[in-house]
């Protein structure tokens, strides 16, 4: 008797420190976020690729994305994810019992907040997601999104039109854009929101693909966001036969399944038209063997700049200058009238 009142304690001793464990564990999870791990890392924060919810930090070329409010990330060029213990090990190599002491001598770090240009967007929970973009006005002629689109990203007018007729684009607050992400049977998941100082995802929805062009189209262009689709679209004049796509800078488990169902149609060509960076490189690379494995073509189509729009809006400022060389002009200069 003695001795299985012995082993009773010893298991009531035992529970009680496994608990003190985890409820120490818990405790560094909320007083650490991961930004205190990058930041003393020496990664810096990205404000231009990043959202309020997804908050993008670089060093050189490593990439880690923070979510859930700080307390979680994933690393974009690999599988790696997880709190700020594995983010610890992630970055240095280490065990845990090591990545635990080096994560509680960052109690009390106060990571830098991004500081953001936009005010916080209204939400409108109320409404489903096919509901809330139903109820937005498509862009026209002269109206905010139309002109962010055509003077900021120099988007010919001939692609917003033909965007507008497939119902990919709304406008959004402030003059952004919407440009929708819609599953294979077309249904809106949710969609890119694009602005002159911002850019961020709908909330509530998921990515999968914005698609521009025919449905059944065999020659598959996956870029990394709908105004690179958008701007190839341009580059190529809508090429017969093709499909413009945007993961919207990410890869879901979604995504994914939505490019292996294009990828496996009998005579399909999968185009891997990412940025010309390192996150494009890793995003080319699974095109690649998302291709190997359904038997379709493959082809590398990197742009001419980082991204598509970039070296879209490149060639219409080389077009402009040369056309005021051809009037005998300086470039980009006009004298003035008398």
């Amino acid at each position: 008797m003695a001795r299985e009142g012995k082993q009773q304690e010893g298991g009531r001793l035992g529970r009680a420190k496994r608990k003190m464990e985890k409820d120490e564990l818990d405790e560094l999870r909320r007083r650490v976020p991961c930004a205190a791990v990058l930041e003393e890392a020496g990664f810096s924060i990205d404000l231009k690729e990043s959202t309020r919810r997804a908050v993008k930090y670089r060093r050189g070329d490593e990439i880690i994305i923070v979510i859930h409010e700080g307390r979680g990330w994933f690393d974009p060029l690999s599988d790696a994810k997880g709190d700020v213990f594995s983010l610890m090990i992630h970055l240095h190599g280490i065990g845990f019992a090591e990545a635990k002491m080096l994560v509680a001598r960052l109690v009390g770090y106060e990571p830098r907040e991004p500081v953001w240009k936009r005010q916080a967007r209204d939400r409108d929970p109320g409404h489903a997601i096919a509901e809330r973009w139903r109820l937005r006005r498509k862009p026209w002629p002269r109206s905010a999104t139309w002109r962010y689109l055509r003077d900021d990203r120099a988007l010919p007018e001939a692609i917003l039109r033909a965007a507008i007729r497939q119902d990919r684009l709304r406008e959004g607050p402030r003059g952004s854009m919407w440009a929708t992400h819609v599953n294979d049977q077309g249904v809106v998941t949710g969609w890119e929101e694009r602005g002159p100082d911002w850019r961020g995802f709908s909330t509530g929805g998921s990515k999968v693909l914005f698609r521009l062009g025919p449905y059944d189209a065999p020659r598959l262009c996956v870029t990394e966001a709908a105004i690179d689709a958008m701007s190839l679209a341009a580059f190529e004049g809508l090429r017969e036969g093709s499909l413009y796509l945007s993961t919207g800078g990410g890869w879901s488990p979604a995504t994914e399944a939505a490019v292996r169902a294009l990828a496996a149609r009998p005579g399909a060509q999968l185009v891997a038209a990412t940025d010309a960076n390192s996150q494009g490189e890793a995003f080319a690379g699974r095109l690649r063997e998302i291709a190997n494995e359904a038997g379709c073509d493959w082809l590398r189509l990197p742009p001419s700049a980082e991204d598509w729009n970039d070296a879209l809006r490149e060639k219409m400022r080389e077009e402009k200058e040369r056309r005021e060389e051809r009037r005998g002009l300086p470039h980009a200069r006009r004298p003035r009238q008398g």
